[in-house]
């Protein structure tokens, strides 16, 4: 196989092929030596009926194939084009040859970007909301007490073309319904603009090392500009934010010019972040359908373009000041040549090379208009604008311009990436040189129409949209070259542009200020309506077709007029000192890291010597304290106290750490408060004090050099997405309650949300000393204190009472599941809704999970939470664990019911008759809310008992415990099992164990007692000497008588 796939012959030779050889040597004048491929054709007697089919099949598949490719089409297209075209202009014999010596050109017909991927995504969505049903009464349903919230962020305020487009797309977000708010890494002249469109803005100092520290979850979605914000996008990578709409606007082409150099230089792990920045965004926005291409490398489906944006435009403006006298002087033109730029698309395809040559050729018959011989008549002069594709595209250009017949040097070429703005502002008139049907307007045109420059283009689709001929450009028939020669001659006399010409650019610059507003206003509004995923208390937008129509036709430039210095920022110089300060950085990481790695290898050795000695030396000690301990006398004491030593010895070999400061400031006060957190984007908002302490709800997200709770390992529940999402920081109450005396010294509890840090409504000093008395002085008792109030909740701005808020937040189902939960819970079988009163008298509740109470109070509340929460997960948990739909959400929601939970507190203090008292988290004044002459009549305290709750939990503890259900039941996994059937389990199991060891001893016994031994065979005793005389004597005695 290998011989034959190689092309190289078997070495053992064919029987024919050695008759052959002599045949060949007998005869070698005569034959002629054969190919390798015609000996085996000859030799092994192939039919040749079978090659022929097998070729004529093979050709008919090649044609079918060519007739099936897009640039087949092109290629004939282009052959019968350029012949045709030859035939009209009569291109000489030279031009022809070289353009035959081309060959294989396309003309990028097959270039076309399509958002399939992100499009079947908002298809699909739209789908899934509007297909929401569930059974029974339970009918989502919007409240929209508030407006959705966006969140722009820049790189800074200076003015450049993104900042007007935005601007204009907030007028237009902000007419339906939107409200917006402004984060900037730097300030500049636009702070005034945005304020005055009504809009706040904050200014956030922010470098590579330093963190920004933002809670983006107040946010529905954000919008992000510009590369230089990637340090935002970077902080949205962790969680919580991760599941954060994000739309990050990319106007800028540098990175993808830079993407090469990465490559070749093998900085793998900076396009490894960078491709992690662009997979984070919901949506990538690009301005044209040329971006993409140039980012292909980091295209992970969510790529999309809204074309339209001032840039020309604002070019324009800050252009008007550049001398064109001092740029025709440093290219090499006099004041009296007549400049002809030649332009084309972004795409590289061969085929321009094509274009060029028909645009020149067209273009010869001018020559007639510039006398080469008169010194003192203008001259024409041509740049062409375009990409190098070769790297010496120049001599070719020169090449084909030489067989034109053009004078020497009157035809050059520019680079477009750049020279394009000086070449635009020399021109006296801009052609427009592709044929290639584009999805969007060119930006060159664009550009040179706001220069008030005459263009002259095809009229490709696109194209004729915004162009209408002679009224504010020229468009000649792109099947038909010759006619741009005749519109050429009509445009050019004597060297010079006719004064309708001039009238004509004007009217262009009119048109290019305000062009596509309407494509980029709408498309922006439809993305983040299509992005958005709205909580049932947000109001919806109305339709962008609402949008007033002022804001759909004209760029809001009269904002930016009253700005003083208005002068353009070089944002493309700025890109790329930000990707250079990028790579510094970088660069430094990796040489830190590696400089870390040679330092732990150079001192490797040390340590380990170090190491081994005082291993040695613990082993030592360990035997001594042994053999000492083997030579005393130790208590024994009973079996039941070798068996709780045994158990409290286990218990505490993990825990043993060493103490930080922290820790044991917190074991000799009387409260601590844990901050609940998921992911490191909530490190921020933690606090450092005493008084509180971190409980990670992620082993991964936890922070290091801290003693903070790994709630995983204390609920294995945790473990589970689904649950530590659906649950959200109610898990964390579980987790600590979860043999609550191993984690948990104090005589209080309390729990903070980081969010509430983030709301600046946390504890502050004078608050946390005011708590702290209250709670030693037993003012209140036993009593639920709290610090954030419902009626100052930003999803409460009407003000609700207690259940109406509860359905806003929980699309109008929250009082049926409480329902449905509580007669799961408590085994009642009516149809009934009847809920526990929550009353109206001018009092507030507790939100967000920020209170404290005794720890007492806090185990009784997480026994009733756990059974609340069973019964709740029975009704929602099927439905929304298939897929993702649940009736106490609009839309897929991964956290389910945790806005259930979040009220729950005040229902069971409420009616369980604790005193609820809230703390003002500022100035730490105190005052009790809902008191106890109100609640009289009221109150569900019979259900609430602490008596009535703990005997469900010990018979759901039994149940647990002994009949092991076999479908899904989530009670058992919250938290601690136990009944007092299990103690005396326990006891009967080590009273069995006992009594078993002692039975076994016992047995051994009785086997050595009731062991067989041998009786013993004799022993020889030594007789005394008398006796020895004796028989002596009698045996002499015997001998003599036998002798006689």
């Amino acid at each position: 196989m290998g011989s034959l796939e190689n092309g190289v012959l078997p070495l053992k030779r064919d029987p024919l092929l050695k008759s052959s050889s002599r045949n060949e040597r007998n005869n070698s004048f005569v034959q002629r030596p054969r190919s390798r491929f015609t000996r085996f054709m000859v030799l092994k007697k192939l039919d040749y009926l079978q090659w022929i089919c097998a070729v004529a099949v093979f050709i008919f598949f090649m044609f079918v194939f060519q007739m099936l490719l897009p640039l087949s089409t092109v290629e004939k297209d282009g052959v019968d084009f350029l012949k045709q075209k030859e035939d009209n202009l009569g291109v000489g014999g030279e031009l022809k040859n070289l353009l035959k010596e081309i060959g294989g050109l396309d003309f990028g017909e097959g270039v076309k970007f399509e958002p399939t991927k992100l499009l079947l995504k908002f298809q699909r969505d739209n789908g899934d909301v509007n297909n929401v049903g569930f059974g029974g009464s339970r009918r989502v349903v919007r409240f929209g007490h508030r407006k959705p919230q966006l969140a722009f962020v820049f790189a800074d305020l200076l003015v450049d073309p993104q900042q007007l487009l935005m601007v204009t797309v907030a007028a237009a977000l902000k007419a339906i319904g939107y409200e917006i708010e402004v984060y900037s890494l730097e300030d500049g002249p636009v702070h005034a603009v945005w304020e005055n469109v009504g809009v706040p803005v904050n200014v956030v100092e922010s470098s590579g090392d330093t963190k920004i520290v933002i809670d983006w979850l107040n946010y529905d979605a954000i919008l992000v500009t510009s590369l230089e914000a990637k340090d935002v996008v970077s902080g949205l990578l962790q969680e919580p934010f991760k599941s954060l709409p994000l739309i990050w606007i990319v106007h800028e082409k540098a990175l993808a010019t830079r993407f090469k150099n990465y490559v070749s230089n093998g900085q793998v792990e900076l396009i490894d972040n960078w491709k992690a920045v662009f997979n984070r965004a919901t949506v990538v926005v690009f301005p044209n359908h040329a971006l993409p291409m140039f980012y292909a490398a980091f295209d992970a489906g969510n790529y999309f373009v809204i074309p339209g944006s001032p840039c020309g435009a604002c070019k324009l403006d800050n252009s008007t000041t550049v001398l064109q006298e001092s740029l025709r002087v440093n290219m090499n033109i006099e004041d009296r040549d007549f400049v002809i730029a030649i332009t084309g698309s972004q795409f590289l395809y061969k085929g321009l090379w094509l274009e060029h040559a028909l645009v020149l050729q067209a273009l010869s018959p001018l020559l007639a208009e510039f006398p080469v011989d008169d010194g003192l008549s203008p001259r024409l002069r041509i740049i062409i604008l375009s990409q190098d594709l070769t790297g010496n595209y120049s001599e070719a250009i020169k090449g084909i311009a030489s067989n034109l017949n053009y004078p020497s040097g009157s035809v050059n070429h520019a680079a477009i990436d750049e020279d394009v703005h000086n070449v635009l502002s020399i021109a006296d008139i801009v052609i427009y040189g592709s044929f290639l049907e584009e999805q969007s307007f060119p930006d060159i045109l664009i550009k040179a129409m706001c220069f008030e420059k005459p263009i002259v283009a095809p009229d490709l689709s696109i194209i004729k949209k915004f162009v209408d001929d002679k009224i504010n450009g020229y468009l000649f028939p792109k099947e038909n070259i010759k006619a741009l020669t005749q519109i050429m001659l009509q445009l050019v006399s004597k060297g010079r542009l006719s004064s309708l010409t001039h009238n004509i650019a004007s009217f262009g610059k009119h048109t290019a200020k305000n062009m596509m507003v309407l494509e980029s206003v709408e498309g922006y509004a439809s993305l983040v309506e299509n992005v958005l995923n709205l909580p049932s208390e947000v109001a919806s937008p109305r339709a962008v077709s609402e949008i007033p129509s002022n804001i759909k036709t004209e760029w809001q430039w009269h904002l930016f007029e009253a700005i003083a210095d208005r002068k353009y920022v070089n944002r493309t110089l700025r890109i790329y000192h930000f990707l250079d300060k990028v790579e510094k950085r970088w660069n430094c990481t990796v040489k830190e890291s590696s400089a870390d790695v040679v330092a732990d290898d150079t001192f490797l050795y040390s340590i380990w010597e170090e190491e081994r000695s005082i291993q040695i030396a613990a082993a030592k000690k360990r035997r001594e304290d042994g053999e000492l301990r083997d030579r005393s006398e130790q208590p024994r004491g009973t079996w039941e106290d070798v068996y709780r030593s045994a158990k409290k010895a286990d218990r505490n070999r993990n825990d043993l750490h060493e103490r930080d400061d922290g820790e044991l400031e917190r074991t000799g006060q009387p409260l601590c408060v844990y901050e609940p957190y998921f992911g490191q984007g909530a490190w921020p908002f933690l606090h450092c004090g005493p008084l509180y302490r971190g409980l990670g709800l992620s082993t991964k997200g936890r922070r290091s050099r801290t003693d903070d709770i790994d709630a995983p390992s204390r609920l294995p529940l945790l473990s589970i997405p689904y649950y530590r999402d659906a649950l959200g920081d109610f898990g964390a109450f579980f987790a600590i309650a979860n043999r609550i005396d191993r984690v948990h010294k104090n005589a209080w509890i309390g729990f903070s949300s980081w969010r509430s840090t983030a709301k600046k409504a946390s504890l502050s000093k004078a608050a946390e000393v005011a708590l702290l008395d209250d709670i030693q002085a037993h003012r209140h008792g036993d009593a639920l204190y709290f610090w954030v109030r419902m009626d100052k909740d930003p999803r409460n701005p009407m003000q609700q009472d207690f259940w109406t808020f509860c359905d806003a937040i929980n699309a109008g189902n929250c009082k049926i599941a409480f329902s449905d939960a509580l007669k799961k819970m408590y085994g009642v079988k009516d149809n009934s809704t009847s809920l526990p009163p929550m009353p109206v008298d001018g009092d507030s509740w507790s939100v967000m999970h920020s209170w404290s109470m005794p720890t007492k109070s806090f185990v009784e509340f997480v026994m009733f939470s756990r059974m609340f929460v069973d019964a709740l997960d029975a009704q929602v948990y099927d439905e929304h664990h298939q897929s993702g739909l649940c009736y106490l959400s609009l839309s897929k929601d991964k956290h389910c019911y945790s806005r259930v939970l979040e009220l729950l507190v005040n229902v069971w203090a409420y009616h369980s008759a604790r005193r609820m008292v809230y703390i003002d988290p500022t100035t730490g004044t105190i005052q009790e809310q809902h008191d106890f002459k109100s609640r009289r009549g009221k109150m569900w305290i019979k259900w609430f008992n602490y008596n009535t709750l703990k005997a469900m939990d010990e018979d759901l503890a039994e149940e647990a415990d002994s009949d092991h259900r076999k479908q899904r039941w989530l009670w058992p996994s919250t938290g601690e099992v136990f009944w007092q059937g299990m103690y005396e389990k326990e006891r009967s199991q080590m009273r069995r164990q006992k009594e078993k060891r002692k039975q076994k001893s016992k047995d051994k016994i009785q086997r050595i007692k009731n062991r067989t031994h041998q009786k013993a065979l004799g022993k020889y005793v030594k007789p005394s000497p008398e006796n020895e005389t004796v028989n002596n004597t009698d045996s002499i005695v015997a001998a003599t008588k036998l002798l006689r």
